[in-house]
């Protein structure tokens, strides 16, 4: 197993989100070859080898774009001058202002932790959640822990309710299902003297409207209203989720994205800073 085989499993079994980095095509002259790859963090740091500075911060911008959509893309680092590429669904292209030229093909796979589901409960209706959202590659935890938990049905039916609710506020989780009658529910909630804010939180009846009768049915009303939640409403599948984008500047001499960090080529003239792909960039600038 390579070093990236490993780094990206560790990053993998710790639920840490990364970006997977896999060279598919290079065009002489360049440094990186068919085959090489990298992981990208959502601080932006690249382990691993996809080509030279200036690949690197094409490749760095668009890895955590990658990170924040969960969209794989495929990106082409071509040579200032080359042809024009035909726009490509799902691919971006990038002028490479270096000196060196060569072409590269670069995809882009994000991998993200799967939400988890905490299940609270004994009983038909919380089986049939736990086979669904099984089918539906959720991670199904009944410890009682919801750190980390992206939601959480509470299907008790009038057992454990109240605690299972405040442990699971307190646990920060966005989406908490309370299955129960809409009166019950209502009644159980009022009960704890929740804030609005906590209140908003908590969604009872569980599940979305579809007449759902069997255990089968109301946990696909469960599900259909957390994927909603997930796909529509917004809601963080899980709490490692990628960070803000480091600062971006665009160079003044090629016009390439470039994200600030120590590292990064810089000057400030008359009180204004510029950041460069490289230090050739910074060169030309300072010297025009």
């Amino acid at each position: 197993m390579t070093t990236i085989a490993r780094r990206t499993r560790d990053l993998t079994v710790s639920r840490a989100p990364f970006v997977h980095a896999t060279v598919v095509r290079a065009q002489d002259p360049t440094s990186a070859r068919p085959g090489d790859d990298a992981v990208i963090l959502p601080d932006g740091t690249i382990e691993g080898f996809v080509g030279g500075m200036c690949a690197e911060n094409s490749v760095r911008a668009a890895a955590l774009d990658a990170l924040r959509d969960g969209n794989a893309l495929l990106l082409r680092v071509l040579p200032d001058g080359a042809p024009a590429f035909p726009d490509t669904p799902g691919a971006r292209v990038v002028v490479n202002p270096c000196h060196s030229g060569g072409a590269l093909e670069i995809f882009l796979r994000p991998v993200l932790p799967v939400p988890v589901l905490g299940l609270v409960g004994d009983t038909p209706i919380s089986a049939a959640v736990a086979t669904l959202a099984a089918f539906l590659d959720f991670e199904v935890a009944t410890s009682g822990d919801h750190s980390g938990a992206t939601v959480v049905v509470v299907a008790g039916l009038g057992k454990g309710e109240q605690d299972a609710i405040r442990a699971a506020l307190d646990a920060g989780v966005g989406h908490i299902a309370l299955v129960a009658s809409r009166t019950r529910g209502a009644a159980v909630l009022d009960e704890m003297e929740l804030s609005d804010a906590e209140r908003a939180r908590v969604r009872t009846p569980a599940g979305l409207e579809i007449g759902a009768r069997s255990p089968q049915e109301i946990a696909l009303s469960i599900m259909a209203e957390v994927v909603r939640a997930l796909r529509v409403d917004g809601l963080a599948s899980s709490p490692a989720q990628p960070a803000a984008l480091p600062q971006q500047a665009v160079d003044p001499v090629c016009g390439m994205t470039v994200l600030v960090g120590p590292d990064t080529p810089h000057v400030r003239i008359d009180g204004t800073d510029h950041w460069f792909c490289c230090p050739g960039c910074l060169d030309r600038h300072v010297a025009a």
